[in-house]
């Protein structure tokens, strides 16, 4: 299992704004091309995600399927990516004063990935994952401050 942690100084709700947004992955999560649809119920459980992964022409599409919604606390995903298997990857919203600790759990279920499953393979993936919270944190960050920023410029004096 590869395990990443990170401070979003952002809060639970906010985090989870981007999270319930299908359409915004490709934002975020490292190596996502296009999103090719998303269910209009994201990210109730049973719900999906079909996504085009890859580097330059090499690519595969790639379904993920909600197993588990809380809102503004957890979401689990098995993504499915044939020929390589799919894995379960769970997202926990942890609050941190008024910031979010974002754990992330990525494990592979089936297919090739469970009989390579380990160390160099655990390694990539947790540095694959950390480049994804880079990202997700720093899109939160800088909307956190766009509504800082709006409601600031709302509440001066008429």
């Amino acid at each position: 299992m590869a395990r990443n942690r990170r401070l979003i100084l952002s809060s639970p709700s906010e985090v989870w704004s981007l999270l319930s947004d299908g359409h915004r992955y490709g934002e975020w999560v490292t190596g996502t091309q296009q999103v090719l649809a998303a269910d209009p119920h994201w990210p109730a459980v049973g719900a999906r995600l079909r996504v085009r992964v890859g580097a330059g022409p090499l690519t595969l599409d790639d379904t993920c399927v909600v197993r588990i919604c809380e809102p503004r606390q957890r979401l689990e995903l098995e993504a499915k990516a044939d020929p390589f298997g799919a894995a379960r990857i769970a997202m926990n919203l942890i609050p941190w004063g008024e910031h979010t600790l974002f754990v992330l759990d990525w494990h592979p279920l089936r297919g090739p990935g469970t009989r390579m499953h380990g160390l160099p393979v655990d390694y990539i993936v947790r540095i694959r994952n950390g480049m994804m919270l880079t990202k997700l944190a720093r899109i939160a960050l800088r909307e956190h401050g766009e509504r800082a920023e709006g409601t600031l410029l709302h509440t001066g004096s008429d």
